[in-house]
C-alpha cells in the first residue's frame, strides 16, 4: 500500500463509483495494522513538537466525509499520541448569522492556527460547495443579484476558483494542507446510524435530519467527487480514503500525517554561539542554589 494510491493532485480524475469503500484489495491484517499505527504514533509526536517549536510551518488537516463515516473517531485515535498543546481542533457546524454575513471564507480564516501548529478542521469551507449545493441554501442568501443570480455550474466554479485561491494563500503563507476524504459506504452508514440508535451512550449523535440527508446520498456523492475534482492540486491534495474499517481509515491517516510531518522535517531551533557557550555557567548557578 503506497500513500499515493490515495492522493488525487489534479493529475488524476475521481470517480467514486470505482473507489473501495473497505481497502480489502489490500489484504492487510487487522492486529498487525493496529500494532503499525501504534508504532507511528511516537514519531508522529517527536516532529510535531519539533514543528511547534520551529514555528515556522503550520499544517492544516480538512476532513470531510458523509455523515457517520468516522471523523470524530479518526481525529480521537490518531491524535492520541500528540502533545494536545500543539494541535488545534476545530469543528464547524452551521453558519450563525454573524458568519453569513461575511463571506464563506470568514470563519474559515478566524480558525487558521499560527504556524507550529496543527490544525484539524472536522468540515470546513467545503460544507459551502457540498451541503450549500445540495441543500440549494445559496439561493437564500442576502447578496447582491450580481453574486447569486446564474446558474448553479457557474455559482460553484466561482466558489472553486476562490476556494484554490485561498488554499495557495495559505501555502504562500507557510501552511502544508491535507485534505482527506473518508469516503463510507451507504451500507456501512445504516449500519453505524443502527448503532446509535440502539446504544443510549451513542443516541445524541443521531437525530432525524441524519435520515433526510441519507435520502440525498447520490446528490451528496456527485458533490463531493465535483468538489474534489475541482479543487485537488500539488498545493493542496486530497486523500479519498476507504472508511467501512475504522482500523483501517486510522492507519494511512496516521501513515499519511506522518510522510507529511517527514517531507517538511521540522528542526528544534538552536541557540547562538553566545547563548550555548553560557550554558555551563547557567548551570552552575542552578547547581550552586541552596
Amino acid at each position: 500500500m503506497k500513500i499515493k494510491d490515495f492522493r488525487y493532485d489534479g493529475e488524476k480524475k475521481l470517480d467514486l463509483k470505482k473507489i473501495s469503500t473497505n481497502g480489502k484489495e489490500y489484504k492487510l491484517d487487522k492486529q498487525e495494522t493496529i500494532q503499525k499505527t501504534r508504532e507511528m504514533l511516537p514519531k508522529l509526536e517527536e516532529l510535531q513538537s519539533r514543528l511547534y517549536a520551529e514555528s515556522k510551518e503550520g499544517l492544516l488537516i480538512i476532513l470531510q466525509a458523509i455523515d457517520a463515516a468516522g471523523k470524530d473517531s479518526t481525529i480521537k485515535h490518531v491524535m492520541s499520541g500528540i502533545n494536545p498543546q500543539g494541535v488545534i481542533v476545530h469543528s464547524f457546524k452551521q453558519p450563525t448569522s454573524t458568519e453569513l454575513a461575511h463571506g464563506f471564507l470568514w470563519r474559515i480564516e478566524k480558525a487558521v492556527p499560527e504556524r507550529g501548529y496543527i490544525g484539524i478542521m472536522n468540515r470546513s469551507h467545503y460544507e459551502d460547495v457540498l451541503t450549500v449545493k445540495v441543500n440549494k441554501y445559496y439561493k437564500g442568501y442576502n447578496m447582491p443579484k450580481r453574486c447569486i443570480d446564474m446558474d448553479e455550474k457557474e455559482f460553484f466554479k466561482k466558489r472553486y476558483r476562490q476556494i484554490n485561491n485561498y488554499e495557495e494563500y495559505l501555502s504562500d503563507n507557510g501552511y502544508r494542507i491535507v485534505k482527506i476524504f473518508l469516503n463510507v459506504s451507504a451500507d456501512k452508514q445504516k449500519e453505524r446510524f443502527l448503532e446509535r440508535i440502539d446504544n443510549p451512550a451513542k443516541n445524541w449523535k443521531f437525530s432525524s435530519s441524519d435520515l433526510k440527508e441519507r435520502a440525498k446520498w447520490d446528490e451528496y456523492r456527485e458533490a463531493f467527487e465535483d468538489a474534489i475534482n475541482a479543487t485537488a492540486t500539488k498545493t493542496a491534495p486530497w486523500y479519498v480514503l476507504p472508511a467501512d474499517r475504522k482500523w483501517l481509515t486510522r492507519y494511512i491517516v496516521t501513515k499519511i500525517l506522518l510522510e507529511t510531518l517527514e517531507d517538511i522535517d521540522p528542526k528544534y531551533p538552536e541557540l547562538s554561539k553566545e547563548e550555548k557557550s553560557k550554558l555551563g555557567d547557567y548551570k552552575t548557578v542552578l547547581l550552586n542554589e541552596k
